[in-house]
């Protein structure tokens, strides 16, 4: 691991900021650098991975279900998107991150985004629709409903590593 301390944060300038960069072996991915930002001040953050090697774009299609389909690798780049057909599309952003993780880690993620809507939302028919999403993503969870995981990447630098899951070339 590399790191390099002292650096200027680009939102408080104050020089706090750490910038490290890892190498790490995903495997059926190959090599993969994960770079991270952080400022021991203002606690920003930023992260995203890239393949050493260059990558076509691509979409990966997963269907989740079961229990053991949770512990699936997923590796996500900061320019992918994340689509669950009918709960939730999640798009890059400035803010957005890139990391590895596995399946149960998104549906964690997409659960505390609908969280968070649901509590700053204040028609009674959102609320009650988030509910039902968030009722949706634990039976998942449980394995006993399906769900499809979606991820499209134009930079190629993410994956969904399961033999089940199908990999396209992004158009």
């Amino acid at each position: 691991m590399h790191e390099l301390a002292n650096q200027q944060c680009p939102v408080c300038g104050k020089k706090t900021l750490t910038l490290t960069e890892d190498e790490v072996e995903v495997p059926y991915f190959g090599k993969l650098y994960v770079f991270s930002m952080r400022c021991s001040n203002c606690k920003f953050y930023k992260a995203d991975v890239e393949a050493a090697e260059h990558k076509e774009p691509v979409r990966y299609e997963f269907e989740i279900s079961s229990v053991d389909d949770l512990k699936v690798r997923v590796v996500k780049s900061s320019n992918a998107t994340i689509k669950i057909p009918h709960v939730i599309t999640i798009k890059p952003g400035p803010g957005a991150q890139g990391f590895v993780s596995n399946v149960e880690g998104i549906l964690l993620r997409v659960k505390r985004a609908i969280e968070m809507a649901r509590d700053s939302e204040e028609s009674a028919e959102a609320k009650k629709k988030a509910k039902r999403l968030l009722k949706k993503l634990m039976k998942v969870m449980h394995g006993t409903e399906k769900l499809k995981l979606i991820i499209e990447d134009p930079t190629g630098n993410s994956a969904i590593i399961s033999d089940k899951a199908v990999k396209k070339k992004l158009r």
